[in-house]
């Protein structure tokens, strides 16, 4: 009788064909878009001969429908009518409805507020009589032939249950969102199996504890022992520490061998010591005021980074911490690069092995614009790193005087991740084994897809938002809650006491061994420098006008004259555009020594020669293939090309014996989040030019806290070395403003200390040098290059190979125009940089002023003071120096240089400015204006 009721209310009964006949015609035009089982039914169905002997794949409709009734004719239930099936079948689609709307929202009635200050809000889609679905139905069977929550099928009450456990309990997931249907299965397939339960041995529970224990104690003893001092409590959310741990051990197991993790200052301090193994003698030195750093400037303690060599049981993981300053997510493009570069570097294969991680607030990841453009690059050629593990620390509150409901526009913070589709799995921190779960299934899936996935890790913040803040005067409520919440440890501790998995006397010993571990570091005499922080060589005692040490000399006149043939060449049948063949046909001119060397040709030997002498060369930026202005080419396109994949060539791919990688990348049309991965690349790969290209230099300002923080302070505050190069087109061309200075004077602004090197550089042998010099030099630091527009095909504005073969990267170029003999003549000078040289050279020619030399400052910082006096104590009456600027007189290099002018004006001599008055924009609107100005301040120059 059972057997029978339960043939009578299952979906496969015979008297649903309505129903089946709509599956069947779903089959037929797409077999993907039926359940498995109907799939597998159908699938034999065709394969069946027909009676009539003709083909299955025209199989009509009606004998599909008479073959289920033939079948309901056959059962008890015969006098069933047509009618009756077909409401049988609107339930079972009412099921299937109920059962998406779980895996669409069910997160929204999870249960995932530790405080329990508010009620989740369960959507109506959850409710079955939104379905129809009423009381009644809910003995009734229906199939489950489309989930994993049972083998064939379920009473309504059991498929609602199983839902409520799998996506609504502690742990809830969304999936949906993703566009490859495998992916979603694969989803649906580990949580509904497992109802989303985690399973742990005791041993493996004990260690959950522990590392809570260790989380707690940390807070608790600062708190205590440093009363008042600012450090960013993890308090509320020490289930981070648990949820890390499992990341690093579990990843290993995984074949991770290193993990790069990013996070604002909200519980560094905690991960530095649990996670990244920060000694905690050192951490104490720090709060006691001891600066173990030999710095020019160093950094607080909430900034640092760390690395460290974690074992397991799968082998030794390397754990960094990166350094991030107050900027919040600033650091999560750093990340990205340094693990790209990290995968590169060791050769392991597909970069695989790196897992970069990425810990965000919950208002900053939905308020912050350079999480939205580091997620742009996840799966991107020149810089995805084959999927992010991204942390949300989601206290609910964002920032303590707010109010929840003004941090963002959407339902959940992690929102934004679906725009590169990523899952999110949302957790109750009071579940720290659903935290672990939850990493689990992140790292599986980021194995098996290689992509990124997003865990948000619901829990709250005890104190403000530092510890001398008072949060109940705006958030009284929540405070309440706050106020009365235990810890998330006490509340496991008392789970696994209740479940007999450890008694209270362990719970203890767990706690008094956190305290004597931290009584003993604080007691202790040990040195603070044990441990590493990112292998940080000593700071850089670099020398004036320091040029650095040379790894290799500059090659030889017949390997330069080699190099500009191999990578002038084309292979046979090669169609290229007609504007880019003649471009390859005068580089072929040049090869051959009967064409000077343009700007083009001389960065393109400049890399040609890195990559002989096993130096990497990568190249990054929003038109860096082709180059803004046309003058770079590095990809050659075939005009014959019927594919995407097919027809690429890269000259700089064929240099004989290269031992270096080239990699040029068209990026993501962003400044912030690219230049802070070239940035993060370069700290890694100390065996690369690293370059960094604005499509204009203006465009750089978007990313000026990268320059800021990173670029220019990176190694006064932690001794973080890079050797990024940035290229900056600059000039005033008449293109109006934001299309005329990268801000020259902003760049001089930030040097002291020998922090970097800013150039203008004027001919393609003086980048050539330039850029040899940049990527042999041991103590790196990073070049700012002022690239020129119009002098990219300047008829002057050349070299020879000979230039190239022979001599070195020279901070000042005097005037070799005017001789010797005439010098003692010489009462006036005008000293320049970059392009108003051409303009001044032009005036001088057809206007007069031949005796008057021109020097052209090639090299702004360090300011070559004692090249420049040299070159002036060549004319020994002089008079007055000159220094002429296209740049308004507040902007360009006026003001930061003119102090150190004059601390070398030989004693007769005085010194004037050449240009336009101070102005609020960069450059004149109208081509009239720009006109018109520069004639004049050319024109002034040379005014007796």
């Amino acid at each position: 009788m059972m057997l029978m009721q339960k043939r009578q209310s299952s979906f496969l009964f015979g008297g649903n064909a309505p129903y089946v006949e709509e599956q069947y015609e779903l089959y037929l035009a797409d077999p993907a878009s039926v359940p498995d089982g109907w799939r597998a039914y159908f699938d034999a169905l065709r394969e069946t001969p027909a009676s009539d002997g003709s083909d299955r794949d025209d199989e009509p409709h009606a004998p599909v429908v008479s073959t289920f009734v033939d079948l309901g004719k056959r059962s008890p239930a015969s006098a069933m009518t047509l009618d009756d099936g077909l409401a049988i079948a609107r339930k079972q689609v009412a099921v299937q409805s109920l059962i998406a709307a779980f895996r669409m929202v069910g997160t929204r009635k999870a249960k995932l507020d530790p405080l329990l200050w508010t009620s989740p809000h369960a959507p109506v889609e959850l409710l079955p009589t939104f379905y129809g679905l009423s009381s009644a139905d809910m003995s009734t069977r229906f199939s489950t032939a489309d989930t994993f929550l049972f083998e064939d099928d379920a009473t309504l009450r059991e498929i609602v249950s199983a839902l409520e456990q799998t996506y609504c309990g502690t742990l809830g997931a969304e999936f949906m969102h993703l566009s490859d249907a495998g992916e979603r299965r694969w989803w649906q397939m580990r949580l509904e199996s497992t109802r989303a339960r985690p399973s742990f041995s005791v041993a493996e529970k004990h260690r959950i504890l522990e590392r809570l224990t260790a989380a707690e104690g940390l807070e608790k003893y600062l708190h205590t022992r440093y009363v008042g001092q600012k450090r960013f409590s993890l308090e509320g959310a020490e289930s981070l520490i648990v949820l890390l741990d499992e990341l690093v051990r579990y990843g290993a197991s995984k074949k991770v061998s290193t993990v790069v993790m990013g996070m604002a200052h909200r519980g560094r301090l905690n991960v530095l010591v649990n996670i990244a193994g920060k000694p905690l003698r050192a951490l104490f030195d720090e709060f006691d005021g001891k600066n173990g750093d030999d710095l020019p400037a160093g950094d607080v303690k909430y900034h640092k980074g760390f690395s460290s060599v974690t074992q397991t049981s799968d082998g030794p993981v390397d754990v960094v911490l990166a350094f991030n300053p107050s900027h919040l997510e600033i650091v999560n493009p750093v990340v990205q690069g340094m693990a790209r570069a990290k995968g590169e570097v060791s050769g392991a294969g597909d970069g695989s092995d790196v897992l970069p991680v990425e810990i965000h607030g919950d208002a900053a990841m939905s308020g912050q614009g350079v999480v939205m453009e580091t997620l742009s690059l996840s799966y991107t050629r020149g810089h995805g790193t084959g999927g992010t593990v991204h942390i949300v620390v989601n206290n609910q509150i964002g920032f303590t005087t707010s109010d929840p409901r003004d941090t963002r526009s959407s339902f959940y913070c992690t929102d934004i991740a679906k725009m590169i589709e990523a899952p999110v799995l949302h957790v109750n921190a009071d579940d720290p084994e659903a935290v672990a779960m939850a990493v689990r299934l992140a790292l599986d899936y980021r194995t098996a897809f290689r992509r990124s996935v997003v865990i948000d890790l619901v829990c709250f913040r005890k104190h403000g938002h530092q510890e001398q803040d008072t949060p109940n005067v705006t958030q009284p409520l929540m405070y309440r809650s706050i106020a009365g919440h235990p810890g998330a440890r006490t509340v496991y501790a008392q789970r696994l006491i209740q479940e007999g998995a450890v008694s209270t006397g362990q719970v203890e010993d767990y706690v008094n061994a956190c305290r004597d571990g931290l009584e003993r570091a604080r007691e202790s005499e040990a040195p603070a420098a044990s441990g590493r922080q990112h292998d940080i060589p000593a700071w850089p005692k670099f020398l004036e006008d320091y040029s650095g040490p040379v790894i290799y000399g500059p090659p030889l006149p017949a390997q330069v004259r080699a190099l500009a043939q191999q990578i002038s060449t084309v292979p046979d049948g090669y169609e290229l555009h007609p504007l880019v063949g003649k471009m390859m046909a005068a580089r072929r001119e040049m090869a051959a020594g009967t064409k000077p060397i343009d700007w083009g040709m001389g960065e393109h030997l400049a890399f040609a020669s890195l990559l002989g002498a096993g130096v990497d060369v990568r190249l990054s930026g929003q038109d860096s293939a082709r180059g803004t202005f046309n003058h770079r080419h590095a990809v050659l396109h075939n005009q014959k090309r019927t594919s995407r994949s097919d027809g690429v060539y890269i000259p700089l791919d064929h240099v004989d014996k290269a031992r270096g990688r080239f990699a040029v990348t068209n990026s993501i049309l962003s400044e912030a989040a690219v230049l802070a991965f070239e940035y993060g690349y370069s700290t890694v790969n100390r065996n690369a030019l690293v370059v960094w290209e604005a499509q204009f230099g203006d465009f750089a300002n978007g990313a000026q806290v990268v320059i800021d923080q990173f670029i220019a302070a990176g190694a006064a505050k932690w001794g973080q070395l890079s050797g990024l190069t940035l290229f900056l087109p600059h000039g005033q061309e008449g293109q109006g403003p934001e299309h005329a200075s990268a801000r020259l004077e902003r760049y001089l602004q930030l040097c002291a200390q020998d922090n970097m090197r800013v150039c203008q550089p004027t001919t393609p042998a003086q980048l050539f040098h330039l850029l040899r010099m940049q990527a042999a030099v041991f103590d790196r630091r990073p070049l700012v290059v002022m690239t020129p527009k119009s002098l990219l095909r300047h008829p002057e504005a050349v070299s020879t190979l000979d230039d190239l073969a022979k001599g070195a990267f020279r901070e000042i170029l005097g005037d070799t125009q005017v001789e010797a003999s005439r010098a003692s003549g010489v009462e006036r000078v005008i000293a320049c940089s970059g392009k108003v040289y051409f303009d001044l050279l032009a005036h001088r020619r057809t206007s007069g002023g031949a005796d008057i030399p021109l020097i052209r400052v090639e090299q702004l910082y360090p300011f070559p003071s004692r090249q420049l006096a040299a070159e002036f104590a060549r004319y020994p009456n002089l008079k007055t120096v000159v220094w002429c600027q296209e740049e308004s007189r507040n902007q360009g290099a006026w003001g930061a240089i003119e102090p150190q002018l004059r601390e070398i004006l030989p004693s007769a001599a005085q010194l004037q400015y050449a240009g336009s008055p101070a102005s609020a924009s960069t450059a004149p609107g109208y081509h009239s204006a720009h006109a018109a100005r520069q004639a004049a301040l050319i024109s002034d120059a040379f005014a007796m």
